[in-house]
């Protein structure tokens, strides 16, 4: 069983809900039942969990068929590791503006090299 990428599923898990907090919150403040209300503050929460839900799934997946197939654990601790790190700093600085910041810039950064990563494994545990 994968038990890691059960472990850094449920911190996804974790983090998606601290997402989905202030969102919450937010509509219930300003009674905003659906959509965004033309509120730029929600808009962005809104699109910061979307971004979430967009990449962290699909990375989950990858990454327990990594673990089933025999991924070393030292690389699936790495990462499920640095995609959850990538996660956080996108999350943060994307909370905090719509343009560059450095959370923003490095989450991305370590999000798509964590999956560039996971499919070079997948191909290589794959094809050997």
């Amino acid at each position: 069983m994968p038990k890691i990428t059960l472990l850094f599923a449920a911190l996804h898990v974790l983090l998606m809900l601290a997402l989905l907090v202030p969102i919450s919150r937010h509509r219930h403040a300003h009674k905003i039942g659906l959509g965004d209300g033309g509120d730029k503050l929600l808009a962005r929460r809104i699109r910061v969990h979307g971004n979430f839900v967009e990449h962290a799934p699909f990375a989950l997946l990858v990454l327990a068929l990594l673990e089933l197939c025999g991924l070393p654990a030292v690389a699936t601790w790495g990462f499920g590791g640095a995609l959850l790190l990538g996660r956080v700093l996108h999350a943060l600085g994307l909370s905090r503006g719509g343009g560059y910041s450095f959370g923003r810039f490095w989450g991305t950064a370590l999000t798509w090299l964590v999956f560039l990563l996971m499919a070079l494994a997948g191909l290589w545990l794959a094809l050997r």
